[in-house]
């Protein structure tokens, strides 16, 4: 810290406001300062991981140990810095590339003092946050292994027909059957949430012709056939 507020000082004037009050107060956090002419500045400052004291150092070479022996890839950046003021020693983010600029997914650290702070007794402790909003920017859902046939009519009248051929089909194939008319739109979700691979369905023109409509949720084409071929 002394070396830190050491070098700040000889370019104080030169910081934007925020930093200047800092360096007094949590020179550290200076390190985090999103300022242009600041982070220039900065290039130049003793790195963190050059002064560390014996055991802050025997316990980031025993984190980097455990790191290795689990084949967990990792980056040393001596410039990072946490925004909470009570973290010691040790502190990691989790980031990817897909994100932008917003690229932190999860952050935290140790603050070995705190509860000893807050009256309670001397407990060595870590803590993080979770971005779940950034998790789920990230999750790569699994293609749908669609099988089957969702069946459905658009008129009342067409039930029965449905109902028979679902019948048929049910001998060779996993079936769903919806024993109510609705509209097309809702069949198809109907359809979707199933995870069939086809939807079937008859409406007035179908059942006047003999023929049902099918689409293939997967490639999603769509076809008409004769109702005794299909």
């Amino acid at each position: 810290k002394t070396s830190l507020v050491s070098h700040l000082n000889s370019f104080k004037d030169s910081l934007c406001q925020d930093c200047i009050r800092r360096v007094d107060t949590n020179p550290i956090r200076v390190l985090d300062c999103k300022n242009t002419t600041c982070q220039t500045l900065l290039k130049s400052v003793p790195k963190i991981t050059s002064s560390l004291c014996n055991s802050c150092n025997s316990d980031f070479v025993a984190l980097q140990k455990i790191l290795d022996n689990q084949d967990i890839e990792y980056e040393i950046d001596s410039s990072l810095v946490r925004g909470l003021d009570y973290y010691s020693k040790s502190a990691f983010e989790f980031v990817s590339d897909e994100l932008g600029s917003q690229s932190a997914i999860a952050g935290g650290g140790r603050y070995d003092r705190l509860v000893e702070f807050l009256d309670g007794k001397p407990t060595s402790a870590i803590g993080f946050a979770v971005g779940l909003d950034r998790i789920m920017e990230l999750i790569k859902l699994p293609e749908i292994d669609r099988d089957g046939i969702y069946f459905g009519a658009l008129d009342e009248s067409c039930i029965d027909t449905i109902y028979n051929k679902s019948m048929q089909k049910a001998k060779s194939t996993r079936v769903s059957v919806e024993y109510r008319a609705k509209k097309l739109k809702k069949h198809l979700n109907s359809a979707d949430k199933a995870g069939v691979r086809y939807c079937a369905i008859i409406g007035e023109d179908e059942l006047r012709d003999g023929t049902i409509w099918v689409k293939d949720l997967q490639d999603k084409s769509e076809r008409v056939v004769a109702l005794e071929e299909f």
